[in-house]
Protein backbone atom coordinates (compact mmCIF):
# COMPACT_ATOMS: atom_id res chain seq x y z
CA UNK A 1 0.00 0.00 0.00
CA UNK A 2 3.05 2.25 -0.17
CA UNK A 3 2.07 5.66 -1.57
CA UNK A 4 -1.66 4.90 -1.63
CA UNK A 5 -2.45 7.04 1.40
CA UNK A 6 -0.61 10.21 0.28
CA UNK A 7 -3.78 11.86 -0.98
CA UNK A 8 -6.37 10.00 1.03
CA UNK A 9 -8.79 11.96 3.16
CA UNK A 10 -9.37 11.41 6.86
CA UNK A 11 -12.51 9.48 5.90
CA UNK A 12 -10.59 7.35 3.41
CA UNK A 13 -7.90 6.46 5.92
CA UNK A 14 -10.52 5.74 8.56
CA UNK A 15 -12.01 2.98 6.42
CA UNK A 16 -8.60 1.33 6.08
CA UNK A 17 -7.72 1.66 9.76
CA UNK A 18 -11.03 0.53 11.18
CA UNK A 19 -11.21 -2.45 8.83
CA UNK A 20 -7.72 -3.60 9.80
CA UNK A 21 -6.40 -3.13 6.25
CA UNK A 22 -3.92 -0.56 7.55
CA UNK A 23 -2.28 -0.49 10.98
CA UNK A 24 -1.95 2.87 12.79
CA UNK A 25 1.72 2.21 13.56
CA UNK A 26 2.45 1.50 9.91
CA UNK A 27 0.62 4.69 8.93
CA UNK A 28 2.44 6.79 11.52
CA UNK A 29 5.83 5.40 10.51
CA UNK A 30 5.08 6.02 6.84
CA UNK A 31 3.92 9.57 7.57
CA UNK A 32 7.02 10.33 9.64
CA UNK A 33 9.13 8.92 6.83
CA UNK A 34 7.46 11.18 4.31
CA UNK A 35 8.05 14.21 6.49
CA UNK A 36 11.72 13.29 6.94
CA UNK A 37 12.29 12.73 3.22
CA UNK A 38 10.20 15.66 1.95
CA UNK A 39 12.43 18.06 0.06
CA UNK A 40 11.01 21.14 1.81
CA UNK A 41 12.05 20.94 5.47
CA UNK A 42 10.38 24.24 6.38
CA UNK A 43 6.92 22.69 6.70
CA UNK A 44 7.32 21.59 10.33
CA UNK A 45 8.99 23.45 13.19
CA UNK A 46 9.15 20.21 15.19
CA UNK A 47 8.35 16.58 14.46
CA UNK A 48 7.12 14.64 17.49
CA UNK A 49 8.11 11.16 16.37
CA UNK A 50 8.24 9.53 19.81
CA UNK A 51 4.80 10.79 20.75
CA UNK A 52 3.38 9.79 17.36
CA UNK A 53 4.59 6.19 17.57
CA UNK A 54 3.38 5.80 21.16
CA UNK A 55 -0.08 7.13 20.27
CA UNK A 56 -0.22 4.97 17.14
CA UNK A 57 0.63 1.85 19.16
CA UNK A 58 -2.21 2.63 21.56
CA UNK A 59 -4.60 3.09 18.65
CA UNK A 60 -3.43 -0.15 17.07
CA UNK A 61 -4.04 -2.09 20.30
CA UNK A 62 -7.51 -0.62 20.68
CA UNK A 63 -8.56 -1.39 17.13
CA UNK A 64 -7.17 -4.94 17.20
CA UNK A 65 -9.03 -5.67 20.43
CA UNK A 66 -12.31 -4.26 19.12
CA UNK A 67 -12.26 -1.16 21.33
CA UNK A 68 -11.77 1.57 18.72
CA UNK A 69 -12.47 5.09 19.93
CA UNK A 70 -14.31 5.81 16.70
CA UNK A 71 -13.85 7.26 13.25
CA UNK A 72 -10.65 9.19 14.02
CA UNK A 73 -8.75 6.54 15.98
CA UNK A 74 -5.24 6.21 14.55
CA UNK A 75 -5.53 9.15 12.11
CA UNK A 76 -2.37 11.34 11.96
CA UNK A 77 -2.68 15.06 12.60
CA UNK A 78 -0.37 18.08 12.76
CA UNK A 79 -0.76 21.26 14.79
CA UNK A 80 0.15 24.84 13.92
CA UNK A 81 2.94 25.90 16.28
CA UNK A 82 0.54 28.03 18.34
CA UNK A 83 -1.06 25.05 20.09
CA UNK A 84 0.53 23.73 23.26
CA UNK A 85 1.62 20.09 23.00
CA UNK A 86 2.91 18.66 26.24
CA UNK A 87 6.68 18.57 26.46
CA UNK A 88 7.27 20.79 23.42
CA UNK A 89 8.00 24.51 23.21
CA UNK A 90 5.30 26.62 21.56
CA UNK A 91 7.38 28.96 19.40
CA UNK A 92 4.57 30.78 17.55
CA UNK A 93 7.01 30.81 14.65
CA UNK A 94 9.32 33.19 16.55
CA UNK A 95 12.97 32.82 17.48
CA UNK A 96 12.37 34.83 20.66
CA UNK A 97 10.18 32.06 22.13
CA UNK A 98 12.40 29.16 21.09
CA UNK A 99 14.13 29.00 24.48
CA UNK A 100 10.97 29.19 26.56
CA UNK A 101 9.96 26.27 28.80
CA UNK A 102 8.03 23.44 27.14
CA UNK A 103 4.29 23.20 27.62
CA UNK A 104 3.21 21.27 30.69
CA UNK A 105 -0.10 20.18 29.14
CA UNK A 106 -1.81 19.89 25.80
CA UNK A 107 -4.09 22.68 24.62
CA UNK A 108 -7.73 21.76 25.17
CA UNK A 109 -8.38 21.03 21.49
CA UNK A 110 -5.17 18.97 21.23
CA UNK A 111 -6.41 16.93 24.18
CA UNK A 112 -9.88 16.63 22.62
CA UNK A 113 -8.55 15.15 19.38
CA UNK A 114 -6.14 12.99 21.34
CA UNK A 115 -9.13 11.61 23.21
CA UNK A 116 -10.64 10.71 19.85
CA UNK A 117 -7.50 8.64 19.14
CA UNK A 118 -5.75 10.96 16.71
CA UNK A 119 -1.97 10.65 16.40
CA UNK A 120 0.02 13.87 16.86
CA UNK A 121 2.88 13.96 14.33
CA UNK A 122 4.25 17.41 15.05
CA UNK A 123 4.02 21.18 14.88
CA UNK A 124 3.74 23.14 11.65
CA UNK A 125 5.41 26.38 10.58
CA UNK A 126 3.71 29.76 10.37
CA UNK A 127 4.31 33.46 9.99
CA UNK A 128 5.91 34.79 13.15
CA UNK A 129 3.21 35.32 15.77
CA UNK A 130 0.65 34.47 13.05
CA UNK A 131 0.61 38.06 11.79
CA UNK A 132 0.50 37.79 7.98
CA UNK A 133 -1.46 36.17 5.20
CA UNK A 134 1.66 35.40 3.14
CA UNK A 135 3.43 32.53 4.93
CA UNK A 136 7.02 33.84 4.91
CA UNK A 137 9.11 33.09 8.00
CA UNK A 138 12.75 34.26 8.27
CA UNK A 139 13.46 32.13 11.35
CA UNK A 140 12.23 28.66 10.40
CA UNK A 141 12.12 29.01 6.63
CA UNK A 142 9.20 29.53 4.26
CA UNK A 143 7.30 26.43 3.12
CA UNK A 144 6.90 26.35 -0.66
CA UNK A 145 3.49 25.87 -2.20
CA UNK A 146 3.48 22.28 -3.54
CA UNK A 147 1.04 23.19 -6.32
CA UNK A 148 3.61 25.42 -8.03
CA UNK A 149 5.23 24.05 -11.19
CA UNK A 150 7.23 27.11 -12.24
CA UNK A 151 8.86 29.09 -9.42
CA UNK A 152 8.66 28.81 -5.61
CA UNK A 153 5.35 30.38 -4.56
CA UNK A 154 3.97 31.40 -1.20
CA UNK A 155 1.94 28.90 0.84
CA UNK A 156 -0.39 31.52 2.29
CA UNK A 157 -0.51 32.32 5.96
CA UNK A 158 -0.43 32.39 8.65
CA UNK A 159 -1.14 28.62 8.83
CA UNK A 160 1.49 28.07 6.15
CA UNK A 161 2.95 24.75 7.23
CA UNK A 162 -0.50 23.36 7.99
CA UNK A 163 -1.70 24.05 4.45
CA UNK A 164 1.42 22.64 2.82
CA UNK A 165 1.51 19.55 5.06
CA UNK A 166 -1.97 18.56 3.90
CA UNK A 167 -1.55 19.57 0.25
CA UNK A 168 1.74 17.67 -0.01
CA UNK A 169 0.20 14.51 1.46
CA UNK A 170 2.33 14.53 4.61
CA UNK A 171 -0.73 14.49 6.88
CA UNK A 172 -4.46 14.17 6.10
CA UNK A 173 -5.38 17.06 8.42
CA UNK A 174 -3.68 19.92 10.23
CA UNK A 175 -5.22 22.43 12.62
CA UNK A 176 -4.75 26.16 12.13
CA UNK A 177 -5.87 29.46 13.55
CA UNK A 178 -7.64 32.24 11.68
CA UNK A 179 -7.58 35.91 12.72
CA UNK A 180 -7.94 37.48 9.27
CA UNK A 181 -7.97 34.48 6.95
CA UNK A 182 -5.13 32.30 8.17
CA UNK A 183 -6.96 29.00 7.56
CA UNK A 184 -8.94 29.90 4.45
CA UNK A 185 -6.04 31.61 2.61
CA UNK A 186 -3.57 28.68 2.72
CA UNK A 187 -6.47 26.35 1.91
CA UNK A 188 -7.25 28.36 -1.22
CA UNK A 189 -3.62 28.78 -2.30
CA UNK A 190 -2.81 25.08 -1.82
CA UNK A 191 -5.99 23.63 -3.29
CA UNK A 192 -7.45 22.04 -0.15
CA UNK A 193 -10.42 22.62 2.19
CA UNK A 194 -10.18 25.02 5.12
CA UNK A 195 -12.88 25.59 7.74
CA UNK A 196 -12.81 28.66 9.99
CA UNK A 197 -15.32 28.19 12.77
CA UNK A 198 -17.18 30.93 14.59
CA UNK A 199 -14.93 32.47 17.22
CA UNK A 200 -15.50 30.66 20.51
CA UNK A 201 -16.80 27.43 18.99
CA UNK A 202 -13.74 25.66 20.41
CA UNK A 203 -11.74 26.21 23.57
CA UNK A 204 -8.80 28.59 23.13
CA UNK A 205 -7.00 27.45 26.30
CA UNK A 206 -3.44 26.58 25.43
CA UNK A 207 -3.48 28.45 22.10
CA UNK A 208 -1.07 31.37 21.67
CA UNK A 209 -3.23 34.38 20.69
CA UNK A 210 -2.87 37.17 18.15
CA UNK A 211 -6.04 39.24 18.57
CA UNK A 212 -8.54 37.68 20.93
CA UNK A 213 -11.52 39.56 19.49
CA UNK A 214 -10.85 37.92 16.11
CA UNK A 215 -8.99 34.64 16.74
CA UNK A 216 -10.72 31.43 15.70
CA UNK A 217 -9.69 27.85 14.96
CA UNK A 218 -10.34 25.12 12.44
CA UNK A 219 -9.00 22.29 10.27
CA UNK A 220 -7.21 22.28 6.94
CA UNK A 221 -7.99 18.99 5.22
CA UNK A 222 -8.88 17.26 1.98
CA UNK A 223 -12.70 17.34 2.10
CA UNK A 224 -15.66 18.94 3.82
CA UNK A 225 -16.50 15.54 5.33
CA UNK A 226 -13.11 15.57 7.03
CA UNK A 227 -13.77 19.07 8.38
CA UNK A 228 -17.11 17.94 9.81
CA UNK A 229 -15.56 14.93 11.53
CA UNK A 230 -12.75 17.04 13.02
CA UNK A 231 -15.17 19.78 14.09
CA UNK A 232 -17.23 17.29 16.07
CA UNK A 233 -14.21 15.84 17.86
CA UNK A 234 -12.80 19.30 18.66
CA UNK A 235 -16.05 19.93 20.52
CA UNK A 236 -15.82 16.63 22.41
CA UNK A 237 -18.43 14.84 20.31
CA UNK A 238 -17.95 11.14 19.64
CA UNK A 239 -19.49 11.37 16.16
CA UNK A 240 -20.54 14.10 13.71
CA UNK A 241 -24.21 15.01 13.48
CA UNK A 242 -24.31 17.28 10.41
CA UNK A 243 -26.30 16.14 7.39
CA UNK A 244 -26.57 17.34 3.82
CA UNK A 245 -28.69 20.21 2.55
CA UNK A 246 -30.70 19.80 -0.63
CA UNK A 247 -28.95 21.79 -3.36
CA UNK A 248 -32.35 22.99 -4.55
CA UNK A 249 -32.86 24.70 -1.21
CA UNK A 250 -29.45 26.37 -1.13
CA UNK A 251 -29.66 30.18 -1.10
CA UNK A 252 -26.42 31.92 -2.02
CA UNK A 253 -25.54 35.60 -2.28
CA UNK A 254 -22.60 36.99 -4.23
CA UNK A 255 -21.45 40.32 -2.78
CA UNK A 256 -20.57 42.94 -5.39
CA UNK A 257 -18.65 45.19 -3.00
CA UNK A 258 -14.87 44.96 -2.41
CA UNK A 259 -14.33 41.23 -2.98
CA UNK A 260 -13.81 41.43 -6.76
CA UNK A 261 -11.68 44.58 -6.75
CA UNK A 262 -8.36 43.97 -8.55
CA UNK A 263 -9.20 40.28 -8.87
CA UNK A 264 -7.22 38.29 -11.41
CA UNK A 265 -9.38 37.44 -14.46
CA UNK A 266 -8.54 33.74 -14.16
CA UNK A 267 -9.72 33.71 -10.52
CA UNK A 268 -13.00 35.35 -11.49
CA UNK A 269 -13.44 32.91 -14.36
CA UNK A 270 -12.91 29.88 -12.11
CA UNK A 271 -15.33 31.29 -9.54
CA UNK A 272 -18.02 32.11 -12.10
CA UNK A 273 -17.74 28.66 -13.65
CA UNK A 274 -18.39 27.18 -10.20
CA UNK A 275 -21.36 29.51 -9.72
CA UNK A 276 -22.82 28.36 -13.03
CA UNK A 277 -22.45 24.73 -11.93
CA UNK A 278 -24.20 25.52 -8.66
CA UNK A 279 -27.09 27.20 -10.45
CA UNK A 280 -27.46 24.28 -12.86
CA UNK A 281 -27.55 21.96 -9.83
CA UNK A 282 -30.49 23.92 -8.42
CA UNK A 283 -28.94 26.45 -6.04
CA UNK A 284 -30.55 29.88 -6.00
CA UNK A 285 -27.98 32.63 -6.48
CA UNK A 286 -28.45 36.37 -6.28
CA UNK A 287 -25.99 39.28 -6.43
CA UNK A 288 -26.12 42.47 -4.40
CA UNK A 289 -24.00 45.25 -3.01
CA UNK A 290 -22.86 45.23 0.61
CA UNK A 291 -21.91 48.80 1.55
CA UNK A 292 -21.02 47.59 5.05
CA UNK A 293 -18.01 45.79 3.55
CA UNK A 294 -16.59 49.11 2.42
CA UNK A 295 -17.41 50.59 5.81
CA UNK A 296 -15.30 47.94 7.55
CA UNK A 297 -12.21 49.21 5.74
CA UNK A 298 -13.20 52.85 6.27
CA UNK A 299 -13.34 52.17 10.03
CA UNK A 300 -9.88 50.66 9.86
CA UNK A 301 -8.54 53.69 8.00
CA UNK A 302 -10.14 56.08 10.51
CA UNK A 303 -9.43 54.34 13.82
CA UNK A 304 -6.81 51.71 13.02
CA UNK A 305 -6.98 47.94 12.65
CA UNK A 306 -8.50 45.89 15.47
CA UNK A 307 -5.89 43.16 14.98
CA UNK A 308 -3.03 45.67 15.25
CA UNK A 309 -4.46 47.16 18.44
CA UNK A 310 -4.74 43.81 20.19
CA UNK A 311 -1.47 42.44 18.79
CA UNK A 312 0.40 45.52 20.05
CA UNK A 313 -1.13 45.17 23.50
CA UNK A 314 0.00 41.52 23.54
CA UNK A 315 3.56 42.25 22.37
CA UNK A 316 4.11 45.74 23.86
CA UNK A 317 6.92 44.73 26.22
CA UNK A 318 8.56 42.66 23.50
CA UNK A 319 8.44 45.51 20.98
CA UNK A 320 9.89 47.99 23.47
CA UNK A 321 12.75 45.68 24.50
CA UNK A 322 15.73 43.96 22.88
CA UNK A 323 13.60 41.09 21.55
CA UNK A 324 12.21 43.39 18.84
CA UNK A 325 15.54 43.24 16.98
CA UNK A 326 15.23 39.43 16.77
CA UNK A 327 11.71 39.52 15.32
CA UNK A 328 10.67 39.54 11.68
CA UNK A 329 10.78 43.26 10.92
CA UNK A 330 7.70 42.99 8.73
CA UNK A 331 5.78 41.71 11.75
CA UNK A 332 7.19 44.54 13.84
CA UNK A 333 6.09 47.05 11.19
CA UNK A 334 2.56 45.63 11.13
CA UNK A 335 2.26 45.56 14.93
CA UNK A 336 3.69 48.95 15.87
CA UNK A 337 0.79 51.02 14.43
CA UNK A 338 -1.32 49.52 17.21
CA UNK A 339 0.51 51.81 19.63
CA UNK A 340 -1.21 54.82 18.06
CA UNK A 341 -4.70 53.42 18.48
CA UNK A 342 -6.22 55.22 21.45
CA UNK A 343 -8.73 53.79 23.91
CA UNK A 344 -11.36 55.97 22.23
CA UNK A 345 -10.42 54.52 18.84
CA UNK A 346 -10.54 50.97 20.17
CA UNK A 347 -14.00 51.47 21.70
CA UNK A 348 -15.20 53.08 18.48
CA UNK A 349 -14.00 50.06 16.49
CA UNK A 350 -15.78 47.63 18.83
CA UNK A 351 -19.01 49.68 18.76
CA UNK A 352 -18.92 49.89 14.98
CA UNK A 353 -18.25 46.18 14.75
CA UNK A 354 -21.38 45.26 16.71
CA UNK A 355 -23.44 47.66 14.59
CA UNK A 356 -22.13 46.17 11.34
CA UNK A 357 -22.66 42.59 12.53
CA UNK A 358 -26.31 43.46 13.15
CA UNK A 359 -26.59 45.26 9.80
CA UNK A 360 -25.08 42.27 8.02
CA UNK A 361 -27.64 39.96 9.60
CA UNK A 362 -30.45 42.28 8.54
CA UNK A 363 -29.15 42.36 4.96
CA UNK A 364 -29.53 38.60 4.51
CA UNK A 365 -32.66 36.54 4.18
CA UNK A 366 -33.01 33.55 6.50
CA UNK A 367 -30.75 30.72 5.40
CA UNK A 368 -28.68 32.74 2.94
CA UNK A 369 -24.93 32.19 2.71
CA UNK A 370 -22.32 34.31 0.98
CA UNK A 371 -20.02 33.05 -1.79
CA UNK A 372 -17.06 34.79 -3.42
CA UNK A 373 -13.42 34.09 -4.28
CA UNK A 374 -11.49 33.25 -1.12
CA UNK A 375 -8.54 35.32 -2.35
CA UNK A 376 -8.64 37.58 -5.44
CA UNK A 377 -5.38 36.16 -6.82
CA UNK A 378 -3.46 32.90 -6.90
CA UNK A 379 -0.34 32.33 -4.79
CA UNK A 380 2.38 34.71 -6.06
CA UNK A 381 6.12 33.93 -6.30
CA UNK A 382 8.14 34.22 -3.09
CA UNK A 383 11.27 35.97 -4.40
CA UNK A 384 9.73 39.38 -5.30
CA UNK A 385 8.05 39.59 -1.88
CA UNK A 386 11.34 38.95 -0.11
CA UNK A 387 13.06 41.62 -2.19
CA UNK A 388 10.50 44.41 -1.84
CA UNK A 389 8.82 45.30 1.47
CA UNK A 390 6.42 47.70 -0.24
CA UNK A 391 5.24 44.91 -2.53
CA UNK A 392 5.04 42.53 0.43
CA UNK A 393 2.67 44.80 2.37
CA UNK A 394 0.59 45.52 -0.73
CA UNK A 395 0.12 41.83 -1.55
CA UNK A 396 -0.41 40.95 2.11
CA UNK A 397 -3.24 43.45 2.35
CA UNK A 398 -4.88 42.19 -0.81
CA UNK A 399 -4.45 38.56 0.25
CA UNK A 400 -6.19 39.17 3.58
CA UNK A 401 -8.89 41.50 2.26
CA UNK A 402 -11.72 39.13 1.37
CA UNK A 403 -11.32 36.76 4.29
CA UNK A 404 -10.83 39.48 6.93
CA UNK A 405 -14.39 40.66 6.31
CA UNK A 406 -15.67 37.42 7.83
CA UNK A 407 -13.47 37.82 10.90
CA UNK A 408 -14.63 41.36 11.51
CA UNK A 409 -18.27 40.23 11.18
CA UNK A 410 -17.54 37.31 13.56
CA UNK A 411 -18.72 34.70 11.09
CA UNK A 412 -17.65 31.29 9.84
CA UNK A 413 -16.42 30.13 6.47
CA UNK A 414 -15.30 27.19 4.35
CA UNK A 415 -12.89 27.53 1.43
CA UNK A 416 -13.31 24.84 -1.25
CA UNK A 417 -11.15 24.42 -4.38
CA UNK A 418 -13.11 25.53 -7.47
CA UNK A 419 -10.56 25.41 -10.28
CA UNK A 420 -7.26 26.90 -11.31
CA UNK A 421 -6.01 30.33 -12.27
CA UNK A 422 -2.78 31.78 -13.58
CA UNK A 423 0.16 29.34 -13.81
CA UNK A 424 -2.25 26.51 -13.08
CA UNK A 425 -2.43 27.50 -9.40
CA UNK A 426 -5.46 26.61 -7.27
CA UNK A 427 -8.41 28.96 -6.76
CA UNK A 428 -10.70 28.79 -3.73
CA UNK A 429 -14.40 29.55 -3.42
CA UNK A 430 -15.40 30.79 0.03
CA UNK A 431 -18.81 29.99 1.48
CA UNK A 432 -19.49 32.16 4.55
CA UNK A 433 -22.17 32.24 7.19
CA UNK A 434 -23.08 34.51 10.06
CA UNK A 435 -21.78 33.81 13.54
CA UNK A 436 -23.07 30.61 15.14
CA UNK A 437 -24.27 29.32 11.75
CA UNK A 438 -21.51 26.71 11.58
CA UNK A 439 -23.84 23.71 11.27
CA UNK A 440 -25.83 25.25 8.42
CA UNK A 441 -22.61 26.33 6.70
CA UNK A 442 -20.99 22.90 6.94
CA UNK A 443 -24.17 21.19 5.79
CA UNK A 444 -24.37 23.43 2.71
CA UNK A 445 -20.67 23.00 1.98
CA UNK A 446 -21.00 19.22 2.26
CA UNK A 447 -23.78 19.21 -0.33
CA UNK A 448 -22.15 21.71 -2.69
CA UNK A 449 -18.53 20.52 -2.56
CA UNK A 450 -18.59 18.15 -5.52
CA UNK A 451 -20.36 20.73 -7.69
CA UNK A 452 -17.96 23.50 -6.67
CA UNK A 453 -14.97 21.29 -7.49
CA UNK A 454 -16.53 20.29 -10.80
CA UNK A 455 -16.70 16.62 -9.83
CA UNK A 456 -20.47 16.32 -10.12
Amino acid sequence: MDGVDANLSVAGLSVLLQSGALDPVELAERSLGKIASYEDQAVFTEVLGGRAIAEARSASARIRSGRSLGLLDGIPIAWKDLFDTKGAVTTAGSAVLAGHPPATADADVVAALGSAGMVCLGRTNLNEFAFSGIGINPHYGTPHNPASRDVPRIPGGSSAGSGVAVAAGLVPVAIGTDTGGSIRIPAAFNGIVGFKATRGRYSMRGVFPLAKSLDSLGPLCRSVTDAIWIDAAMRGRTAPDIGRTELGGLKLVIPETIVFDDAEPEVVAAFEAAVLRLEKAGARVRRRAFPIFAEIFEIGARHGALAAAEAFALHKARLEGPEAARMDQRVVARTQPGEKITVADYIAILDARQRLIAAFSDALEPGELLIHPTVPHVAPPIAPLLADDELFFKINGRTLRNTSIGNFLDGCGVSIPCGTGAAGMPVGLLISGQRQQDEALLSAALSAEAVIRGDA
